[in-house]
């Protein structure tokens, strides 16, 4: 081989082992058009990694503390290892995302600023930010705990969010946010001390699982988001528990609501949904249903709440079976001028009912009424609670019973049940708020 050849053979060799000019850094043994990894350890900047970083990279942070406010703005992947910290020190946003496809894992988050005209967040989701995942953070000492906007296929998963303590409710931000999603799933999040859980407003098809809620004013804050499902999640010590209002196509199914200063599960303006096998214990009023039509409640437990059913605002056209009510102070707070009927097919189950089977089939041979014209009078005028154990108030509520004319229209049950559905409904009897 000639000297000219050798030496064109050497360049070519030469030129093709050098990087190109501005490449970030290269994994051993990888080839450079692959997704690398960029170790951040203690005493570097997390943010600079995120510069070099191209779509499609890992950014791994070390164990430690890093005082920093981090965009980011291409499709990466933020991981902690070691659990680090990331503190904003009180200013703005923790972390900020403008951009799709971004995962952050096993942070903790923390020290947001508290403007909430600026809704400042521990990790705020810019609109557009597609495909966002956060899983498994800490979320602590944030105004709002994640704030989602205007994004679709998100996935918020396995987050513990604690809200500012030392702030009054109403200062406080809610622990998520969602606002304007499509397809968005929140699963196995535990949110404390926020102002609401979960604050839900007009999304399309989301699913809310797993979760647990408590010590908030509003465990679920949902509105306008249809076509959605909540199931399994559990809401308890806060002012109220599931607030789901005016929505459709809703499934509410396998939720624990306890210990709740109102409400259990709150059904406001909402139709042509599935409400079924809930536990309701212990809360100021278990269900509040107002305004709510062509829904179906079967198989919820309601016990040991002040009020078992507050059923308000013509909420009539409703299919409610198979549900045991037992030992609410009052079973059903209702005043309409006409009866609703439930239990139209299987009946359901009155702690106070007072009826007999005498041909053993289960369902009592007799009517079941919730109220009477005494619990109508009371309701009207809460000042006669003073009398309701007088000879005189009594002798009204029996005299009533026994003649029609004087009957109040009441919810009424012509196939009550003698024994509970729910056989383990000795577990919740007297779970009540601390």
């Amino acid at each position: 081989m000639s000297v000219l050849r050798l030496c064109a053979a050497a360049l070519a060799a030469f030129t093709t082992a050098l990087p190109a000019a501005g490449a970030a850094p290269v994994v051993a043994g990888a080839v450079s058009a692959r997704p690398h990894v960029l170790q951040v350890r203690q005493g570097e900047s997390i943010a600079a990694a995120i510069r070099l970083a191209r779509p499609g990279d890992t950014v791994q942070v070390r164990e430690g503390t890093y005082r920093e406010r981090l965009i980011i703005d291409k499709p990466i992947r933020l991981e902690g290892i070691g659990k680090p910290t990331i503190s904003a020190a009180y200013e703005g946003d923790v972390i900020r995302v403008k951009a799709k496809d971004v995962t952050i894992r096993g942070l903790i988050v923390r020290d947001s600023g508290i403007d909430l005209g600026a809704q400042n967040a521990g990790i705020y989701v810019m609109p557009g930010s597609d495909g966002i995942n956060i899983s498994n953070c800490d979320l602590v000492t944030n105004l709002f705990g994640i704030w989602l906007e205007q994004s679709r296929d998100a996935v918020l998963q396995g987050n513990l969010i604690t809200g500012r303590r030392d702030l009054m409710s109403q200062m406080r931000g809610n622990g998520i946010q969602v606002y304007n999603t499509d397809d968005t799933q929140v699963i196995d999040n535990t949110v404390s001390y926020a102002r609401d859980g979960i604050y839900v407003d007009y999304s399309r098809r989301a699913t809310f699982r797993g979760n647990r809620v408590h010590h908030v004013r509003y465990g679920t804050h949902y509105m306008n988001t249809h076509d959605s499902i909540w199931e399994g999640n559990t809401v308890h010590q806060s002012r109220g528990g599931l607030a789901l209002m005016e929505v459709r196509n809703l499934t509410v199914r396998n939720n624990v609501a306890w210990g709740n200063e109102d409400h259990g599960i709150m059904l406001r303006t909402i139709q042509d949904s599935v409400i079924e096998n809930n536990i309701v214990s212990g809360n100021g009023r278990g269900f509040f249903i107002y305004d709510a039509e062509f829904n179906t409640l079967r198989g919820n437990l309601v016990i040991g709440n002040q009020t078992g059913v507050h059923l308000t605002a013509g909420s009539s056209n409703n299919a409610v079976d198979g549900n045991d009510f037992i030992n609410n102070a009052e079973q059903v707070k209702f005043v309409a001028s006409k009866d609703v009927e439930w239990g139209r097919s299987r009946g359901n189950y009155w702690s106070n009912y007072s009826g007999w089977d005498q041909d053993n089939d289960g369902q009592g041979d007799v009517l079941y009424q919730a109220n009477d014209v005494v619990d109508r009078l009371h309701w009207q005028y809460p000042l006669l609670k003073l009398l309701l154990s007088s000879p005189a108030v009594q002798t009204l509520r029996f005299v009533s019973r026994q003649f029609p004319l004087l009957r109040a229209p009441s919810v009424i049950d012509q196939h009550a049940r003698m024994q509970p559905w729910n056989t383990e409904w000795r577990k919740w009897h007297g779970r009540q708020a601390d």
